[in-house]
């Protein structure tokens, strides 16, 4: 999906979610995303990326994989969060297992504690989807992430 030149901040309520969704987008990327209870005043509404969340909400299998990501982060953080985008849609795994895909040794407490922690500063959950991690923590909140795992079928 070409985002290019997009910046700015975007929202819309679902009525699935009794929240809205807000992207933050710098230069075409999205750099934020985050689930506040009203929409913000500065927000615009209208963007094909918010129709695309509606479609997913509804059930269309959507995995936001062609969403381009500006995630400023340390380089060994941004390894966790690239680990977590690598989980398709509808499949789940845990800590240990994402602990592994980004190359750190489950069995080391501070590995551990280090992609938790990563998990937990997520800027851009559903993008990079926490939701479907076991045993987070999470940056998506337990009521959005109980939705997106209800849309996904990983009750």
């Amino acid at each position: 999906m070409s985002l290019a030149g997009t910046t700015g901040v975007y929202a819309r309520s679902y009525e699935r979610l009794d929240r809205a969704v807000e992207i933050g987008f710098a230069s075409g990327h999205v750099i934020s995303a985050s689930f506040p209870r009203s929409i913000p005043a500065d927000a615009e509404s209208d963007h094909e990326l918010l129709d695309r969340i509606g479609e997913y909400l509804s059930g269309s299998e959507e995995a936001f994989a062609d969403v381009e990501l500006g995630l400023t982060l340390p380089t060994d953080r941004r390894g966790v969060l690239e680990a977590v985008e690598g989980i398709p849609y509808g499949e789940s795994v845990s800590v240990s297992r994402v602990t592994r895909m980004a190359g750190r040794d489950d069995n080391d407490a501070e590995d551990l504690e280090f992609v938790k922690d990563a998990l937990r500063d997520n800027p851009t959950p559903l993008f990079v989807p926490d939701h479907r991690v076991e045993g987070g923590p999470y940056a998506t909140p337990g009521d959005v992430r109980e939705v997106f795992r209800d849309v996904e079928g990983l009750r």
